[in-house]
């Protein structure tokens, strides 16, 4: 069988393998790469359009991004997304105005951001959050509004038909975004498919890993099963990507290396509703988050949106979550099951006694009935009706389960970068924010992995992709002023 050699192997069809391989092939285009993707066609898993919220994840309304601690409202986290939110704009922006990327509605589309609360406490949370961003560079653009009138223009669905003597306030950022993450990840791949140094390999999953010497030699043998039942394939790599969404714990299980051990994986599957009725989607043009529910992960703060998908608009409401086995949306019943090893049973076991009161509410979400979800959107759309939204399957998330300092286990909310010593093999765990930040991601999986390299020239190079790169948008706010002023521009936002 013939062992086909590349430099660089990318798993998974996913944002995460397309922003990787297209930031290593602006590095150095003698780089020969393959994708590998298990299903026929790339972006068809969490980065698929209606798999996931389209947020452009910036800290601007998301209010699990800034809870409430001993000091009040604390914003670092927000600071920290918003700035790597910035650095997925400025790759876009970049190979929108090199051809790289389409006209941008093609995959962005300007959705203001509104955070909304009732009720006193809330108000006050909200009120002392925007004080805090409103007060940083990052979120200077930033409105607060207590006022029915002003809300109603925000957001009509969202107050008509509300009791007018409820306390209700709202934040907003005008210029937010609702990305398609399916359209740009199949145009990213469309473009590393023009050289004829790339190759997608569809209807292939990995089957197994073996490690090759060190040094210069450096790298893996990977065998490929054909889900279609064709001959399998053989490739040796000097780097693989483990890109594959949920799937990536399995894969990096599967490599034997030690800096996997005691990692695991929490499977949360999800729900919307979606309305396609022009006449309601028309009179909503928002993203409006408020607060999870007691008990609810944070990925399951509950948002009505405007969605634009393949450039057709619809609302969507949720996410209700739920528990599974799945990985994969189109993945095994056993694949928990077949995640739990030695190294991490102790951990997962742990996560599982200490989230009884977790597991149980995913597990009630499941269970509720159409009438039940439809109750929860009228806390955003008092006057919604039943039969006007239909329920659609978003994709699965795993959230991280690792070792703590005590040797047991606690469950992460975030995404992680699990590399292998000698920079040889890489993945990408976890979930939220997700594919918002694919650009920063992929930036450590480089100084990572390709330390070297960064410091020879790619470093220099990759500030011709993404103007700040080396500086800190957090700080440096005359460089965000100016940074942003291009994206905005070149995006078509606000």
């Amino acid at each position: 069988m013939t062992i086909q050699q590349v430099d660089v192997l990318l798993v998974g069809g996913g944002v995460m393998s397309a922003t990787l391989g297209t930031l290593l092939k602006r590095l150095d285009p003698s780089l020969t790469m393959a994708m590998v993707e298990r299903l026929d066609h790339v972006a068809h898993e969490s980065t698929d359009g209606w798999n996931n919220a389209g947020t452009g994840h910036a800290g601007y309304c998301e209010l699990n991004y800034t809870p409430q601690g001993d000091n009040g409202v604390e914003i670092d986290r927000a600071l920290t997304i918003n700035a790597n939110f910035e650095i997925s704009l400025q790759l876009w922006t970049t190979l929108v105005g090199n051809g790289g990327l389409p006209e941008p509605s093609n995959f962005i589309n300007t959705t203001p951001h509104l955070s909304f609360v009732w009720g006193e406490d809330n108000v006050a949370f909200l009120r002392e959050r925007f004080e805090k961003l409103s007060a940083h560079h990052l979120f200077k653009d930033m409105e607060f509004s207590d006022d029915p009138d002003v809300l109603r223009d925000w957001m009509p669905l969202v107050m008509e038909g509300r009791d007018p003597s409820e306390k209700v306030a709202a934040t907003r950022v005008s210029y937010g975004s609702d990305v398609d993450f399916g359209s740009l990840t199949r145009n990213l791949v469309a473009q590393l498919e023009a050289s004829e140094q790339f190759e997608l390999i569809l209807n292939h999953e990995v089957d197994s890993f073996k490690k090759l010497g060190s040094g210069d030699n450096q790298g893996w043998h990977v065998e490929l099963e054909n889900r279609n039942g064709g001959p399998c394939r053989q490739i040796e790599a000097k780097f693989v990507f483990l890109g594959a969404g949920g799937g990536a714990l399995p894969l990096l299980q599967a490599s034997g290396i030690p800096e996997a051990d005691g990692y695991g994986g929490f499977p949360v599957s999800g729900q919307w509703l979606v309305c396609k009725d022009p006449e309601i989607v028309k009179q909503h043009h928002a993203k409006v988050y408020g607060k999870a529910a007691i008990g609810a992960p944070p990925m399951s703060v509950p948002h009505l949106d405007t969605r634009i998908i393949n450039g057709e608009p619809a609302l969507l409401f949720g996410p209700f979550a739920g528990f599974t086995m799945r990985f994969l949306k189109k993945g095994s019943k056993l694949d928990l099951l077949k995640s739990v090893s030695p190294s991490n049973l102790l951990p997962m076991m742990s996560v599982g006694i200490n989230n009884m009161d977790l597991t149980k509410y995913l597990i009630n979400e499941v269970r509720q009935s159409h009438s039940e979800r439809v109750a929860s959107l009228r806390d955003y759309f008092p006057s919604c009706k039943d039969e006007d939204w239909t329920l659609a399957q978003a994709g699965q998330r795993v959230q991280i389960i690792k070792k703590d300092a005590e040797g047991k286990g606690k469950l992460e909310f975030g995404t992680e970068l699990v590399a292998c010593k000698d920079g040889s093999i890489a993945a990408l765990l976890g979930a939220s924010p997700g594919a918002s930040v694919a650009a920063q991601a992929m930036i450590e999986v480089l100084e990572t992995c390709f330390a070297e390299k960064m410091e020879q020239g790619w470093g220099e190079e990759l500030k011709k992709l993404i103007p700040s790169y080396g500086q800190s948008l957090v700080e440096n706010g005359e460089l965000l002023a100016e940074v942003r002023d291009n994206t905005l521009s070149t995006l078509k936002l606000g």
